[in-house]
């Protein structure tokens, strides 16, 4: 039994796959600074940490990829540039092996990739299921905080279903679209 990876290299395609650009647009339109925030995949471009200290938006990002290649990729940019570790931090592992206990509580949490990763390779070793992982980062998100997804996703049934479901047990709040990331709030329910 070995870890799951994501034995891949994501560089910036954003017509292929425009949630990060989304996202960095909706931060710029919105104005959120000064932020907490969780990011589920990197993307060996690690866009969003790189747009947060480009534009001085003062988010602190803490971001979750399974590809060695970008976490490197994350590794060389900070040595290079160690002022981008100020706001941006990126983790290497299986987001399905999050514990509650080792995160703080988030004002921002996206959640793009939800059903792209998880398979039977998960389970060899416990990892938490879709909704499970959702739910955990949920719990991490502070009540009036901001939940996103990303519709394009080819995984986005698995992601609508989950969703769906935390919304008619109150936990979200349906926010309407961005581009192509649905967005919702936290609820001051308990999980």
């Amino acid at each position: 039994m070995t870890l799951h990876i994501w034995d891949h290299f994501w560089d910036l395609r954003v017509k292929e796959c425009p949630c990060d650009a989304h996202f960095c647009d909706w931060l710029e339109e919105t104005g959120t600074r000064g932020k907490a925030i969780f990011h589920f995949g990197t993307g060996g471009h690690h866009l969003l940490g790189l747009h947060n200290a480009e534009k001085g938006l003062g988010n602190a990002i803490l971001g979750i990829t399974a590809s060695p290649g970008e976490i490197r990729t994350y590794e060389t940019m900070i040595t290079e540039n160690p002022e981008l570790g100020w706001g941006y931090k990126a983790y290497f592992g299986d987001i399905y092996q999050l514990d509650a206990r080792l995160l703080p509580v988030f004002d921002i949490v996206t959640l793009f990739h939800v059903g792209e990763f998880r398979t039977e390779k998960n389970d060899a070793y416990g990892g938490l299921t879709d909704d499970a992982m959702v739910r955990l980062l949920a719990g991490r998100t502070r009540p009036g905080g901001t939940i996103a997804f990303y519709a394009g996703s080819y995984a986005y049934d698995k992601a609508k279903e989950v969703h769906d479901r935390l919304v008619a047990e109150g936990l979200l709040i349906p926010r309407g679209q961005y581009k192509t990331l649905p967005m919702f709030e936290r609820s001051d329910r308990p999980v």
